[in-house]
C-alpha cells in the first residue's frame, strides 16, 4: 500500500477541545554520539549563529515569514563555546536576541550523569545565570534531554541559583519516565521545603514525529502505519502530520490530560546535534492558517511555556519529595577505570579548595578549567553510536580516548592545583637533607582516627636503619607505627575536625631496636600456617601475640570476627555489639564477586551481539543470562602488626582470569579496608560484574539503608519520586545501614553505581510498586557493557577498587553523612620544608 493510500484510510479523529501546541525548538546536545566531540562543539557554535541570523532577520522585518521564531539553547555549554568564538558584534547581537526573548538560555550546563558532586553541580548551575546577569537578564527555567532523572540535590542546586522551573525531556530507551505519566507537571520539594516546578515531558524530538519540521519526519516513539522516509513530498508530509497531531491530542484527552495546551520539543534536523530550521516557523504559520480554528501551534521558549502553565491553578499540582534516580546513570560503569579517575580528581579538587579557603593560592580560572574537564567527562554521552556493532570503527576509538582524556585532564589539573596549594603552604620538593617532617591535615567535618602513611624515598631509609620513632610535634607523643617496607611507615593518628598537626620521624638510639624470638604459646608451625586456635590466647611473652588473629578460615580483631568458607565471607561479627553484620539467608557472602553474561547464539556475529542487547529493555540482561559467583581458592596472610593485619583471599570466577580481595583489618577500631583487585577477560557479549554487600547494622527488621547523594542522604525505596527506578542508583561517598542502636558505613570511593533490585531477570518494578516493608538488596555494580549503542564494547583489563567498612553507634542523619564522607576523605599528608625556608 502506498503512503497516499495509507493516508486515505488513516483514522484521524478530531480532538474535542480547542488546543494549543507549544513548540520548543532546540538542538539536543550529545557530546560524541554522532561525531567527534570537537566537531560537535563546532556544530553547536554554528547552530547559535544560524539561530541568531534567523531571529535577527525576523526581528528586522527582512523575513516576515519567520516572525515568531524562537530558539532555546538547550545547554549553556554551547553558549559558552559560542561566546568564546564569537566576535564582539556577534556577542552583542546574541545578548540583544536573548533580551528580546527570541533566543533563550537554559539553566543547565550539559545533560549530566549523577557523577557531579554538590560543589560541581553548583558551579555548573551558576554559569547561565551569571552570564544572564551580565547582560541585564535572568534565567528562570532549565531543560534537560536524554536523561531520565537526577539526584534530589539537583533541585536544591537549581533553586539555589534562582532557577524556578525544570523541563525534563525523558528518553525511555532502557529507561522510563517518572510518576507513571509523562506530559505532566508537579512540584519537586527539596529537603528544606522549597519547591521546583517540573514538567515531566515527552521525548525531546516528539515534535519531529508529529511533523512540525519539514524534512525531519521522525518515527521513534510513534509507531504507526506510515512507512515514510524522513523527507517526503509536501502533501504527504502534511497529511501524516495532520493525522498524527489529531491522534496525539485525542489520546491526551482519552487519558484525562487536564489542559487544552501541550508542549513538544523538536529539532531542525532528524538527528541529535541538529541545526535550527526556519522552515519550522514557516510550516507552523501555514498550519495555523489552515487548522488554527481547532489546533493552534505556537513556537515558544521554556520561560514562555512555564508562564502559560502558571496561568493554571498550580496549587492543585501534586507535590513530591525525594530522589529521581536516572535510568541512564549506569553508563558510568561501562568505563569503570575512567570513572575511578574522575572520582579521584573530583575529590582532589575538593581537597585543594578546602586547603585554600581564602582563595589566596588558586585562581578561579584554574578551578573553572578543572571543573570543565570534570563536566565533560560526567556528561551523559558515553561514546559513538556504533561502539557495540563495530567497536573497531575509527570514530569509536577516537571518542573513547577523548572521553578518557577528559577524566585524565581533570585529574592532572586537580593534582596540579593541590600541589600548588601544598607548595605555597610549605611542602618540600626534592633536595638533600630534607627533614623528616610531615604535615597532616584532617579536612573532614568531624573527628577522625586514620592510619597515616609516611612515604620515604628510596635512598632515605639508610639513615633510619637503626629504627625510627614517629613523634607528634605539638605534644611530643610517640605514636604507634607499623612498617610496610623500608620506604613506608604507617602510624595511627586522631585529629579533630579541620585540625592540622606535624609528625617527625626520629631515629632510634643505637641498640634500642629489638629483634623477635619464637613464641611458646602461639600455635603456628614452622610452615608459618596458622590454622588452629591458641590454647592460651591471653598469654604474652617476648614475641607477644598480635592484636589480630589470622587463620585459614577467618580472622579476629578486638572489634570484629570474620569467617569464610569456599563460598565466601559468610560471617562479619561485630564483637562490640555482639551481633552479626551480614543478613541471614543471603545467597552471596560479603564482597563476593558475581559475574553475568548474556550470550548471543553466535558471539562472533556483530548483528547478534547488537540485537541481544537491544532486546534487554530495563533488565540490563537477557532472559537466558548466565550468572556465577566467585569461589575462594586460597587465603594468604600478607602482614600482621600492631596497627592492622592484611589478608589476601583469592577467588575463581567466570569471566575473570584473576580476582582477589585484600582485607586490611584495623586493630584499634571497628574498620576493615577492602581492595578488590582483578583482571577482567575481554568479552564482546553483554556482561555485568557485581560485588555482594549483604550488610546490616544488626536489626535486620528495623535497619534502614541510606545512600549519600549531592545535598545529603537519601533512603533508597523510600525517599524517591513515584514511578522512579528501584533497581540501582549512582551514589557519591557510599552507603550506610542504621538501626536504633548502631550503624554500618560502607564508603565506595571508586565505584559509584549501586544495585538495589534483584539480580534475576524479570518484571522490573517502580517506586510505590514494592511492598511497604520490602527492603533493597545491596550490590556494588562494578562494570557493565550491555547497552547496544554507545557503551564500551569490552571491559577487559586490570582493575583495583577500594571500599571501607566501619561500624559506629547510631547517629543523627547529618552526622551519619559526615561520618560516611570522612571514611574515604583521608588526611592530606605532605613532607614539609624547615620553618623559614
Amino acid at each position: 500500500m502506498t503512503l497516499e493510500q495509507q493516508l486515505k484510510q488513516a483514522d484521524a479523529p478530531l480532538p474535542a477541545r480547542k488546543w494549543t501546541i507549544y513548540a520548543i525548538h532546540h538542538s539536543h546536545t550529545d557530546l560524541g554520539y554522532t561525531d567527534r566531540q570537537e566537531k560537535i562543539e563546532q556544530y553547536h557554535v554554528d547552530f547559535i549563529r544560524q539561530a541568531l541570523r534567523i531571529a535577527n532577520a525576523a526581528h528586522a522585518g527582512a523575513k516576515p515569514e519567520w516572525k515568531g521564531f524562537r530558539w532555546t539553547c538547550e545547554t549553556f555549554w554551547a553558549v559558552e563555546q559560542f561566546l568564546k568564538a564569537a566576535s564582539p558584534e556577534e556577542q552583542k547581537s546574541f545578548a540583544e536576541a536573548v533580551l528580546r526573548g527570541d533566543l533563550e538560555l537554559s539553566g543547565t550546563y550539559l545533560n549530566m550523569t549523577e557523577l557531579p558532586d554538590e560543589q560541581l553541580l553548583s558551579s555548573l548551575h551558576s554559569k547561565a545565570q551569571a552570564y544572564a546577569a551580565s547582560i541585564g537578564s535572568r534565567v528562570d527555567s532549565a531543560m534537560t534531554a536524554d536523561i531520565n532523572g537526577y539526584g534530589w540535590g539537583y533541585a536544591d542546586s537549581l533553586l539555589n541559583h534562582d532557577i524556578e522551573h525544570l523541563f525534563s525531556c525523558i528518553h525511555t530507551h532502557h529507561g522510563m519516565y517518572a510518576l507513571g505519566r509523562k506530559q505532566a507537571p508537579f512540584w519537586w520539594e527539596t529537603r528544606d521545603g522549597r519547591r521546583l516546578l517540573v514538567w515531566n515531558g515527552e521525548h525531546y524530538m516528539i515534535g519531529n514525529e508529529l511533523g512540525l519540521c519539514p524534512g525531519a519526519l521522525g518515527k521513534y516513539m510513534i509507531r504507526d502505519e506510515f512507512n515514510h522516509q524522513l523527507v517526503e513530498p509536501e502533501a504527504i508530509h502534511d497529511g501524516i502530520a495532520t493525522v498524527r497531531i489529531r491522534r496525539y491530542l485525542a489520546q491526551l484527552e482519552a487519558e484525562q490530560y487536564p489542559y487544552a495546551f501541550v508542549p513538544v520539543m523538536l529539532s531542525g534536523l532528524g538527528t541529535d546535534n541538529g541545526a535550527p530550521n526556519s522552515r519550522i516557523i514557516e510550516w507552523i504559520q501555514a498550519w495555523n492558517e489552515q487548522h488554527g480554528d481547532l489546533i493552534t501551534i505556537e513556537m515558544t521558549s521554556l520561560s514562555g511555556f512555564f508562564a502559560r502553565l502558571k496561568q493554571e491553578n498550580l496549587a492543585e499540582l501534586p507535590v513530591h519529595r525525594g530522589d529521581w534516580p536516572d535510568w541512564w546513570t549506569d553508563g558510568v560503569s561501562s568505563t569503570p577505570m575512567h570513572t575511578q579517575v574522575f572520582r579521584d580528581a573530583q575529590r582532589t579538587l575538593r581537597k585543594a579548595v578546602k586547603l585554600d579557603p581564602e582563595a589566596s593560592v588558586l585562581r578561579r580560572a584554574e578551578i573553572d578549567e578543572t571543573e570543565e574537564a570534570l563536566a565533560l567527562y560526567a556528561e551523559h554521552t558515553w561514546g559513538y553510536h556504533s561502539s557495540i556493532y563495530e567497536p573497531w570503527h575509527k570514530n569509536v576509538q577516537l571518542l573513547e580516548v577523548r572521553k578518557l582524556a577528559h577524566a585524565a585532564e581533570a585529574s592532572r589539573l586537580a593534582y596540579r592545583a593541590l600541589d600548588k596549594v601544598l607548595l605555597q603552604q610549605g611542602s618540600a620538593t626534592l633536595y638533600p637533607d630534607r627533614p623528616y617532617r610531615f604535615r597532616v591535615s584532617n579536612l573532614a567535618a568531624r573527628e577522625v582516627t586514620e592510619l597515616v602513611t609516611l612515604q620515604l624515598d628510596g635512598w632515605e631509609p639508610g639513615a633510619l636503619r637503626e629504627g625510627v620513632e614517629v613523634v607528634r610535634e605539638d605534644t611530643g607523643e610517640v605514636l604507634p607505627q607499623q612498617s610496610v617496607h623500608p620506604h613506608t611507615i604507617v602510624t595511627e593518628l586522631k585529629l579533630q575536625a579541620q585540625e592540622t598537626c606535624f609528625l617527625l620521624l626520629r631515629p632510634l638510639a643505637q641498640g634500642r631496636q629489638q629483634g623477635t624470638t619464637t613464641t611458646n604459646t602461639r600455635l603456628i608451625g614452622a610452615d608459618q600456617v596458622y590454622d588452629m586456635d591458641d590454647m592460651f590466647q591471653g598469654a604474652s611473652g617476648a614475641a607477644g601475640h598480635p592484636p589480630i588473629r589470622m587463620t585459614r578460615n577467618g580472622l579476629e580483631s578486638p572489634f570484629v570476627r570474620l569467617a569464610w568458607s569456599d563460598s565466601g565471607i559468610h560471617s562479619w561479627f561485630n564483637k562490640e555489639l555482639d551481633t552479626e553484620m551480614l543478613r541471614s539467608g543471603n545467597p552471596y557472602g560479603a564482597f563476593t564477586p558475581i559475574y553475568e553474561v548474556t550470550r548471543p547464539a553466535d558471539e562472533t556475529d556483530a548483528s547478534q551481539v547488537w540485537s541481544t542487547r537491544a532486546r534487554m529493555g530495563r533488565n540490563r540482561k537477557g532472559l537466558h543470562a548466565e550468572r556465577s559467583a566467585g569461589r575462594i581458592t586460597s587465603v594468604r596472610t600478607v602482614e600482621n602488626g600492631p596497627l592492622y593485619a592484611t589478608v589476601e583471599i583469592t577467588y575463581q570466577l567466570n569471566g575473570l582470569s584473576y580476582f582477589a580481595l585484600f582485607l586490611r583489618v584495623h586493630a584499634n577500631r571497628n574498620r576493615v579496608d577492602v581492595s578488590a583487585r582483578f583482571h577482567k577477560d575481554s568479552v564482546w557479549s553483554p556482561e555485568n560484574v557485581y560485588l555482594s554487600l549483604p550488610f546490616t547494622s544488626g536489626d535486620t527488621l528495623r535497619d534502614t539503608l541510606y545512600a549519600d547523594k549531592p545535598g545529603g542522604l537519601v533512603r533508597p525505596w523510600k525517599d524517591q519520586l513515584p514511578g522512579t527506578c528501584l533497581d540501582y542508583a549512582c551514589v557519591q561517598e557510599g552507603i550506610a545501614w542504621q538501626d536504633d542502636r548502631s550503624s554500618v558505613l560502607l564508603a565506595s570511593p571508586d565505584t559509584p553505581l549501586m544495585q538495589w533490585g534483584p539480580l534475576e531477570y524479570g518484571t522490573r518494578r517502580l517506586h510505590t510498586q514494592q511492598a511497604e516493608d520490602e527492603k533493597p538488596e545491596s550490590y556494588a555494580w562494578l562494570m557493565t557493557n550491555y547497552w547496544e549503542t554507545n557503551f564500551k564494547a569490552t571491559l577487559g583489563g586490570f582493575y583495583e577498587f577500594q571500599y571501607h567498612v566501619s561500624s559506629e553507634p547510631a547517629l543523627p542523619e547529618d552526622e551519619l553523612a559526615a561520618a560516611l564522607r570522612a571514611l574515604h576523605e583521608p588526611f592530606v599528608v605532605c613532607r614539609m620544608r624547615p620553618e623559614g625556608v
